[in-house]
């Protein structure tokens, strides 16, 4: 096996024993990197520790930024690798401190500032190195188009409800517009209630209760369909290592726990 390969094999998931050391080596430097994002953002510690966080950050880009060109190296397709969900993913979280160096005038202060917040995004790159969250997506992915109806449903059903509010509040008690009148539906329905907008009419009250319970079996709707895509995802996607009897990913080629190769859905 080539080097490339090698990196290749680690670096990608493929639940090889040094692939997983990997993913968990590279899940606390991304729980570093967003801890000092959010310490830094502390007025008091984020002016006391300035330097120790800009080491930090430094460090923690480096190692980013590593990586990032060990998965364009190592990609077969580099190019579908760069303007992947994932690469882009992986650019934005190098990006953001080279900003500073950029933009170096004090005018631009708000700018860098705005960019640098984009190292938060860095927590998206822990899904990648988690087994379980791979089954999640293909739940969310095999239940995509019901979620799109449901939400396509729930989309007209606020719009009607927030019309007929305008109508029957007669555009008064802050019902001064229908888009108005949607925002106070969309509170309803999902059962927020902030109670900055109320109805004063009797017959406004009683829609009001009526969206409200259709809102308590809204909610249900999207669990529902997200649960049993979950149930099946996970039923079809595990396999049983014959020497250790850990649970690993169907198309996993070895076991993520021992090393060991299964031959098991790999063909």
């Amino acid at each position: 096996m080539t080097i490339k390969n090698k990196i290749n094999t680690i670096i990608f998931g493929t639940e090889t024993k040094s692939g997983r050391i990997f993913d968990l080596i590279w899940l606390w430097i991304i729980v570093l990197s967003v801890l000092v994002v959010m310490l830094e953002s502390i007025p008091h510690i984020g002016t006391k520790y300035n330097q120790i966080f800009n080491f930090i950050e430094w460090i923690v880009t480096i190692l980013f930024l590593i990586e990032y060109s060990l998965r364009i190296y190592s990609s077969e397709n580099k190019k579908q690798y760069i303007f992947s969900f994932w690469g882009i993913i992986d650019f934005i979280s190098i990006v953001p401190i080279f900003s500073s160096l950029i933009f170096s005038n004090y005018k631009y202060f708000q700018i860098v500032r705005i960019l640098r917040l984009l190292r938060v995004y860095r927590i998206l790159k822990l899904f990648r190195f988690t087994r379980e969250s791979q089954v999640l997506y293909n739940a969310l992915l095999a239940s995509r188009y019901k979620i799109s109806v449901f939400l396509s449903t729930v989309t007209a059903l606020v719009i009607l409800l927030g019309t007929l509010m305008y109508v029957i509040e007669n555009g008064k008690n802050n019902f001064t517009s229908i888009p108005q009148s949607i925002y106070w539906a969309v509170v309803t329905i999902t059962t927020v209630g902030f109670g900055d907008i109320v109805p004063q009419t009797i017959l406004g009250k009683i829609v009001s209760s009526v969206i409200m319970i259709i809102g308590y079996a809204i909610i249900a709707v999207p669990t529902g369909i997200v649960t049993v895509e979950l149930t099946k995802a996970t039923n079809r996607s595990e396999q049983i290592c014959p020497k250790c009897s850990k649970n690993n990913p169907e198309t996993a080629k070895y076991c993520h726990n021992c090393g060991n190769k299964l031959s098991v859905n790999n063909h």
